[in-house]
C-alpha cells in the first residue's frame, strides 16, 4: 500500500490476507486458476509431497549423517528393532516397538544402567528429522540435565523404531526417565519435524497414557534451544511426581489453568500420528 493510498475494502483485505498467511505455512487464501491451485502453488505442493516421501523412506546413516567427529563425542552406536526393513517397519508397527535380540544385549554391554536420564535417537517415520534436529538439541539436553546434577546415559540410535521401544530401554536399563527423539510423520509444511517422547520408567505394557510428547520441534516450530529445556522441565516434574503420561502436565508460562474437574489432564501435546 502506498503512502497516501486510501485504506479501502481491497486494501484492507489484502492486508488481512497478507497477515493470516504471515501465521502459518500452510496453503491457504491463495487464490486459484478456475477450479485449480495457481501454478507456482501446485509445484510447492507437488515438491513438498515429494521430500515428504523421501523423508519417510530415507534410511538413517550414522557416519554419514552426523559425522566421525559427532560419533565420538558421544560414543554413538547403533542398533535395530525386530523389523529388518523399511518396507516390513512401515507394514508392521508392532515390530518397531521391540529391540531385537542383538540389540538387547548391545544396549546392556554399551549403556550404564540407572542413568536419571537415558537419550535414545529413533529414525521413526522421518530420518531427515532426526539428521537435522538432534544435533543442536542433544548437547543441550547434557547442559540441561548436568545443571541439575543428573546422571546422563550414554546415548545410542534404533533403526526402524516406534515409540513403544521405550519399553525396552526401561526394561533393560532402568534409568529414571527416558526421552525418545524420533522422527516425526511428515507434513506438507516440513519433513524434518522431531518429537521428544518421555516416560518415567517405563517397563513392558505400558501405553501411551504413561507417556508425555513435546512434538514439532523444528526451526519453524519448537527451536532446540526452547526444546531442551522443556523436556527436562518436564523430565523433572516426572522424577518429583513419580509418574509420567495423563497425570503429569507440563506447566509454562500462560498455561497455569488446571483442567475442567470433569475432565481427565490431557499430555503435554498431541502426536501427529501414531507411532
Amino acid at each position: 500500500m502506498k503512502m497516501n493510498e486510501p485504506v479501502g475494502p481491497r486494501n484492507q483485505s489484502e492486508a488481512l490476507i497478507a497477515a493470516v498467511r504471515a501465521r502459518t505455512p500452510a496453503r491457504i487464501l491463495v487464490g486459484r486458476t478456475g477450479p485449480a491451485y495457481p501454478t507456482a502453488t501446485q509445484l510447492e505442493l507437488r515438491q513438498d509431497h515429494a521430500a515428504a516421501l523421501d523423508a519417510v523412506h530415507a534410511e538413517l546413516d550414522l557416519p554419514r549423517d552426523f559425522g566421525r567427529d559427532f560419533l565420538e563425542r558421544w560414543q554413538l552406536f547403533e542398533v535395530q528393532t525386530q523389523a529388518t526393513s523399511k518396507t516390513e517397519y512401515l507394514m508392521r508397527p508392532d515390530l518397531g516397538r521391540r529391540l531385537n535380540k542383538a540389540a538387547r544385549a548391545a544396549v546392556v554391554e554399551q549403556c550404564p544402567a540407572g542413568a536419571d536420564l537415558q537419550v535414545v535417537l529413533g529414525d521413526g517415520l522421518s530420518a531427515a528429522a532426526v539428521i537435522a534436529q538432534v544435533p543442536p538439541l542433544l548437547p543441550l539436553l547434557e547442559q540441561e540435565a548436568g545443571r541439575r546434577g543428573w546422571r546422563f546415559g550414554r546415548p545410542f540410535a534404533v533403526r526402524y523404531c516406534r515409540v513403544g521401544v521405550l519399553n525396552d530401554v526401561g526394561e533393560l536399563l532402568d534409568p529414571a526417565v527416558v526421552v525418545l527423539l524420533i522422527g516425526e510423520r511428515p507434513g506438507l509444511a516440513t519433513a524434518e519435524s522431531l518429537s521428544a517422547y518421555l516416560a518415567y520408567r517405563p517397563r513392558a505394557g505400558h501405553t501411551d497414557a504413561r507417556r508425555n510428547l513435546i512434538s514439532n520441534i523444528h526451526a519453524r516450530g519448537v527451536p532446540a534451544a526452547e526444546a531442551a529445556p522443556r523436556i527436562l522441565a518436564l523430565a523433572e516434574q516426572m522424577r518429583r511426581l513419580g509418574t509420567s503420561g495423563v497425570t503429569v502436565k507440563e506447566v509454562r508460562p500462560g498455561l497455569e489453568a488446571p483442567a475442567p474437574a470433569t475432565l481427565p489432564q490431557q499430555g503435554v501435546d498431541t502426536p501427529r500420528s501414531p507411532i
